[in-house]
């Protein structure tokens, strides 16, 4: 799995009661019966696609589609792939299986004509079947000798090969051609439940064959592909890569002539829309609300981008000219009487400018309105990270005392109930609604109790009284540079640390977001009321005013030392839900005694300096879910390995939290073939993972996709697989497909 340094995420894979824990023994909550409902249930959300029949879909076209960057590779398997990489490889190149509605894989028809384990003992054998017409650009058959190639520059034997991931690859004996050259048998050393996994995508042997072919020449062009698309150019310059038509495809043809990825940064991607520039691109929040304001204010549908006749007086009006008419009068008046005439003129230029800016906003919602925002729920989810390698949080009671003092169903609001989505908490750290493997485990730990996470803390020594040391540590070098990103968020500059409960601030409401008395709604500034001689602020209330809750009063100490956590999170434009789901958090331990530091540092350094150097106690971000959890999941989870000379051998496990129960069970797991027990050993897994309380589950990420309102089956696909040769322009933009219920 990837994860980058603010809430989004990379592609897959490349790279409630409380439980008891005594004496290594866990008592988790029982696994619902197969007589009873799949606790796999249905994805909170589906898909949001605008879909429609083919035969509605225009042949011909381009559509162009923004893109964070232009993929640095064009190869998945190396470590600088990115969401972009595997867009194109999803769009070009073969994949035996993909996933389904539910998340969870499917044979790819295109491809496969069947594939199934032929034989268990003494190895396990599967046979692909491949698809009579399926070749290469070239016209070459695709074969085993693909299959093999990929498999040896895969394994991990040999070191030249660049990969960021071997697992599978690693458990493969030999692989074989069958019967016949449409046949591909494959013998595994041991046991491997997430074998549909692999050769998705697989590359042509041209490429996997030797090391210079996949380290190097995979990372700007493709010379054979396989795919309803065909690799077209690369162009870093202009920063874009074209996908046309592959003539030699066999499937369903491609209703579009091109697919152009754009890249666009994601704060200037509004803009992009409205200048024509991009047809469909991932967006924040608050460009989406744009979007949306822009569909009521001119109604939606095709055309919809054309302005009414009654509104184009008031778009005028608004316009340039008004901004000199009035900027040339204040000078005049201004000139008149005795005013300064270098300052009017300074006036009469901000006006000018304000009306610049004016008429370029109704112009863009003008344009916006040939767009809608196209919702569903990412195959990823938020956590609140919790380090427990040093510190505080290496005593389990701490953390779980973390864990009891959330209220995770109002975090999933402040992100998700805004933009019209179900903001249902988490309840697996392996797996998503609707997922196989997924079952609501977070009993093992237990619900929001502050009563319960007050007695943790007492139990682990952390109690009322002691100094309160008013120490900054910084996170990292970067958490000490200050930058220029506003910080009224945190309450400090980018790089200083906001102690929360240290000031004269209400430290739970202030966290939380809401007004204090005192603070102007929408204002960020305080101001000091006006009070009475003799009088004080908050010194009366209306009769039947309730009390203030009970809280702890005063910090809670051990050994002299005050109970405070350094809490690192992202700054800059994309990451405002992430800081507002911090200041929730903060308040929530404000509660029972737990102080945070709130430092902010550059999306650029937050992952790679803080999140992967432990340079944190508390952190968000987010990880991609995956259909083979056994697989994924395990390095995630997997116990730290101290080494010989000290450090400490983490995987991907950035909480340095893991158990060796978590380990056994993720081994028998994914060397079982029998399906139904292997998911019931994730969900054990999954269990005790919420028990050792290293990571605590919050939300799954919201998709929010703008796209023209007259282009069909393309937008928030939620875990689906997209498909790109029906994606297209409908041929009678006035009746676009159903939306997804």
């Amino acid at each position: 799995m990837a994860v980058k340094a603010d809430d989004r995420v990379g592609p897959r894979a490349v790279l409630r009661s409380v439980a008891f824990l005594a004496a290594g023994v866990l008592v988790a909550p029982v696994l619902t019966a197969c007589s009873e409902e799949d606790p796999a249930g249905k994805p909170l959300a589906g898909q949001d696609i605008a879909p429609a029949e083919r035969k509605q879909v225009a042949d011909g076209g381009t559509l162009r589609w923004a893109v964070d960057a232009v993929p640095e590779t064009l190869n998945v398997f190396q470590a600088d792939a990115d969401a972009a990489t595997t867009r194109v490889a999803g769009a070009v190149l073969p994949s035996m299986y993909r996933l389904d509605a539910n998340g969870r894989p499917e044979r790819n028809a295109d491809y496969l004509e069947s594939a199934e384990i032929v034989e268990r003992e003494p190895k396990q054998v599967v046979l692909y079947k491949l698809h009579q017409q399926a070749v290469w650009s070239d016209g070459r058959e695709i074969g085993a000798a693909d299959f093999a190639a990929q498999w040896r520059a895969l394994s991990g034997k040999d070191s030249t090969y660049w990969t960021a991931r071997n697992a599978g690859y690693d458990r493969i004996q030999k692989i074989e051609r069958g019967a016949n050259d449409l046949e591909v048998r494959v013998t595994f050393k041991k046991p491997y439940a997430d074998w549909k996994s692999l050769f998705s995508p697989l590359y042509p042997k041209e490429v996997t064959s030797s090391p210079d072919a996949f380290n190097d020449g995979t990372r700007r062009k493709l010379k054979l592909t396989a795919g309803p698309f065909a690799l077209k150019s690369v162009d870093r310059k202009d920063g874009q890569v074209t996908l046309t038509r592959n003539p030699l495809w066999w499937g369903r043809p491609a209703k579009l002539k091109e697919l152009v990825l754009r890249a666009v940064p994601r704060d200037e991607r509004a803009e992009a829309l409205a200048d024509g520039k991009v047809d469909v691109a991932e967006v924040d929040a608050e460009d989406a609300r744009r979007i949306d304001r822009a569909g009521r204010e001119g109604g939606k549908g095709a055309g919809g981008s054309k302005e009414p006749e009654g509104r184009k007086g008031a778009s005028v009006a608004h316009g340039p000219a008004t901004g000199v008419t009035s900027a040339r009068a204040l000078r005049s008046w201004a000139v008149a009487h005795g005013s300064d005439e270098k300052a009017a003129e300074e006036e009469a230029g901000v006006r000018r400018k304000r009306g610049r800016m004016i008429s370029e906003y109704t112009a863009q919602q003008s344009a916006l309105r040939g767009f809608e925002v196209r919702k569903s729920l990412e195959p990823a989810y938020t956590q609140l990270a919790l380090n427990g390698s040093e510190g505080p949080l290496t005593d389990e009671r701490v953390r779980r005392a973390v864990a009891r003092a959330l209220n995770r169903k109002q975090l999933a609001d402040v992100v998700l109930k805004p933009l019209g989505l179900p903001p249902v908490p988490v309840g697996s750290h392996v797996a998503l609604a609707g997922q196989a493997a997924y079952a609501d485990n977070s009993g093992a730990l237990g619900g929001e109790d502050t009563k319960e996470a007050k007695a943790l803390l007492a139990d682990a020594g952390w109690v009322l009284g002691g100094p309160v040391k008013k120490e900054k540590k910084a996170a990292g070098a970067e958490a000490r540079k200050h930058d220029s990103e506003s910080s009224e968020e945190a309450g400090s500059p980018d790089g200083e640390t906001y102690v929360v409960g240290e000031d004269n601030k209400s430290d739970a409401d202030e966290a939380d977001g809401k007004k204090t008395p005192g603070q102007l709604a929408g204002d960020s500034k305080r101001y000091k009321p006006e009070l009475e001689p003799d009088s004080a602020a908050g010194m009366y209330a209306p009769e039947g005013t309730a009390a203030p809750a009970e809280g702890v009063k005063g910090p809670l100490a051990k050994d002299g030392k005050a109970l405070s956590l350094r809490f690192v999170l992202p700054s800059g434009a994309g990451s405002e839900s992430l800081r507002a789901v911090g200041r929730r958090i903060a308040g929530m331990l404000e509660r029972v005694g737990i102080r945070t530091e709130i430092t902010k540092v550059p999306e650029t350094s937050y992952f790679k300096d803080h999140i992967a150097n432990g340079e944190y106690d508390l952190a968000l971000y987010s990880w991609p879910a995956s259909a083979y959890p056994a697989t994924d999941a395990r390095p995630i989870y997997a116990k730290p390995v101290p080494g010989a000379d000290g450090s400490l051998t983490i995987e991907q496990n950035y909480t340095r939290v893991g158990t060796d129960q978590v380990d056994q069970l993720f081994d028998q797991a994914i060397a079982t073939l029998d399906e139904k027990e292997s998911r019931s050993l994730i969900r054990k897994a999954d269990a005790r993972i919420w028990a050792a309380a290293g990571s605590i589950p919050l939300y799954q990420r919201p998709q929010l996709v703008a796209a023209r309102t007259n282009l069909a089956n393309v937008g928030a696909f939620g875990f689906e697989t997209p498909v790109y040769e029906d994606m297209g322009f409908l041929k009678n933009p006035g009746k676009p497909g159903p939306k997804h219920s």
